[in-house]
């Protein structure tokens, strides 16, 4: 089997030395840059082009920092754009490339009044974690005044992507936790969502049969196996959402995330159960053109569990594991004090693919699992 390591390293730099890129942009976080190998893999592959950067400092991407990033794509007119970095730097650099020419951001962001004419240029994503699958999405994320924004058009799908687990595995725990849980609730997701399709259901199949594997084994040992197995999985839970889109724990976890500060992975994780169990106590309510109960037996086949209930403690033993915490209270998280707030900030259209139909009244008793 070939090395992705060197597979991917060996396609970038052919790419990069047999294009006439004349100036590169490269978008990153301004410490993984360093710490993930990628400063030392650019340097190594971007000899004799002029190359400029822009870094990361927020900790989610806001309408602010992509505003500035705007204006240095502008400032340095670039043939080639290499964002390289988490989901949030893949994101900037997607929706940044087809905004260089709009103006009143905020408000056609805010309004959904915006067009999207064309990329400004070549993009390339190489992610620096395993969890998001930015590289394979036609979608970008954007925090405006803590509410969060999706954009949604395939002019944002990369042009190019570079899967490199060396990159990867220098991760600190907490990133490699919250990523790789993403990825796992991504798939499932995927396999609920009202929009899947036959090559989502594919998708969505091989990313858990490895992520349920190695996830856990990753967290303790980043050798490259797992490490590779885990970008893998991200990549084609990405696929898989690409078509099928996010449904019910996705649409609650922006809050969790705008308000608490909680990391999204780890905010996605406080209510996949609730939600998963919701579904399947639900199964002859559900309004979707699949067996929801058929979606469920993949499930238990994939995690080697019998029922719903092993599921479910499979599931809170993954995120034991990857020290995610569910306790609202030891994450000072109070849900009937902020409710309001909270339920501003959910996606009514991820939402609303769920396979059961979910009322706004009846969130808080899931939530809570009351």
């Amino acid at each position: 089997m070939k090395n992705l390591n060197d597979t991917s390293r060996n396609e970038f730099k052919f790419y990069l030395e047999n294009k006439n890129f004349k100036k590169i942009l490269i978008i990153s976080g301004k410490n993984s840059f360093r710490s993930s190998g990628a400063e030392k893999l650019i340097q190594e592959h971007s000899k004799q082009k002029k190359i400029s950067f822009f870094f990361k400092t927020n900790k989610y991407p806001d309408l602010f920092e992509l505003e500035k990033l705007i204006s240095c794509i502008k400032n340095t007119l670039p043939d080639l754009i290499v964002a390289i970095g988490g989901g949030s730097v893949i994101d900037y650099a997607k929706i940044a490339n087809v905004f260089v020419d709009s103006d009143n951001l905020q408000e056609k962001i805010e309004n959904s009044d915006y067009k999207i004419r064309d990329k400004f240029t070549k993009l390339i994503a190489i992610p620096t974690t395993a969890g998001s699958g930015a590289e394979v999405t036609s979608n970008g994320v954007i925090y405006i005044n803590k509410k969060k924004y999706s954009i949604e058009n395939e002019k944002l799908l990369p042009d190019k992507f570079y899967l490199i687990p060396d990159l990867v595995k220098n991760a600190n725990f907490t990133v490699k936790s919250s990523a790789g849980f993403d990825a796992i609730a991504q798939a499932i997701e995927s396999l609920m969502s009202k929009k899947s399709n036959h090559e989502s259901v594919i998708f969505a199949e091989k990313s858990l049969s490895l992520s349920f594997k190695y996830f856990v084994d990753f967290l303790k040992n980043s050798n490259y196996e797992n490490t590779s197995a885990m970008c893998l999985s991200s990549n084609l839970a990405g696929q898989a959402i690409n078509i099928s889109k996010t449904t019910a724990p996705h649409a609650v976890s922006y809050p969790f995330t705008s308000i608490y500060g909680i990391n999204h992975g780890h905010a996605v994780s406080l209510t996949l159960n609730q939600f998963l169990r919701f579904n399947y106590n639900h199964l002859n309510e559900a309004k979707c053109n699949f067996s929801l109960s058929g979606r469920f037996e993949n499930l238990f086949r994939l995690s080697n569990t019998k029922d719903f209930v092993s599921f479910d403690k499979f599931l809170k033993n993954i995120k034991r594991e990857a020290n995610l915490e569910g306790d609202f209270k030891k994450l000072k998280i109070d849900i009937e004090k902020d409710f309001s707030n909270f339920e501003s900030g959910i996606n009514a259209l991820r939402l609303a693919n769920n396979p059961v139909d979910i009322q706004i009244k009846d969130l808080k008793k899931i939530i809570l699992n009351l």
